[in-house]
């Protein structure tokens, strides 16, 4: 049992990260830089750690900047309030994403600027042999470490868990939780400690600062993923704006104004 909630938690916490980290703030926002040679090692790392599930960094991307530019409208990739349900939407984004990563989409050209493309590792990583391969892999390990049949109902979480931590925030984070921001959409902030999210919870506030590499704005809201960015600062991996502090930073919509 030991091995299998370790398992269950390295795989939602990886995944998510490398999500959050490298296909949200990096590919969609550039709300940091990278070297081409760590660029790379980001893709692998990711491919590594959503495994059967993996984004490519293209597709996301493209799509999470048309989120923010149509954000709950009809051309919002992803808004609830043109959805008839969760798994509506859900599919309704598979289906998009398919759509933009085999360049099948029609997408304004000022979406693609500067986002990371890779396009033979995305073929090989989002190829249904090698999500097979990662597939069974995790059965293989539940079959091996599970003290029952009981445990084997998290394999679909497993297999699904990218599209599971994308469809939380793109569908719970604009129907509950507290705002500090006024916007033009629904976005709200989950948590004020996103311990399980990694940050992405607070969906309010990076509405509002999309460019913005901590995702938390009040004194009590904490972001783990930036605090793993500010060591990857120190360290050299990245390269944080000079003028990082929240005054200074881009606010991607003009007509924002603070809550009172």
């Amino acid at each position: 049992m030991t091995a299998i909630l370790i398992f269950f938690a390295i795989h939602w916490y990886g995944s998510l990260f490398f999500q959050t980290f490298f296909l949200h703030r990096y590919s969609a926002h550039g709300a940091f830089t990278m070297s081409r040679t760590w660029e790379k090692i980001f893709f692998v790392l990711t491919w590594i750690f959503q495994g059967s599930n993996y984004l490519s960094a293209y597709a996301y991307g493209v799509m999470h900047r048309m989120h923010h530019a149509f954000a709950d409208t009809e051309d919002d990739p992803h808004s609830p309030l043109y959805s008839k349900g969760f798994f509506d939407m859900m599919w309704k984004t598979k289906t998009f994403y398919a759509a933009v990563r085999n360049r099948t989409a029609d997408v304004d050209p000022k979406f693609m600027v500067n986002v990371p493309d890779w396009k033979a590792f995305d073929d090989f990583a989002s190829n249904n042999f090698v999500r097979l391969m990662w597939g069974t892999l995790y059965t293989l390990f539940y079959i091996y470490f599970a003290p029952s049949w009981g445990w084997f109902l998290l394999l679909p979480v497993h297999f699904l868990m990218s599209p599971i931590h994308g469809a939380i925030i793109n569908w719970f984070a604009h129907k509950i939780g507290y705002t500090t921001f006024t916007v033009s959409d629904t976005s709200r902030n989950l948590m004020p400690v996103d311990i399980f999210m990694m940050g992405e919870g607070f969906h309010n506030n990076h509405h509002t600062y999309g460019h913005r590499a901590n995702f938390a704005f009040k004194w009590f809201e904490i972001d783990p993923t930036y605090q793993v960015i500010k060591l990857f600062n120190l360290l050299g991996i990245i390269k944080l704006p000079k003028k990082a502090a929240k005054e200074s930073v881009y606010l991607e919509n003009k007509k924002i104004r603070k809550a009172a």
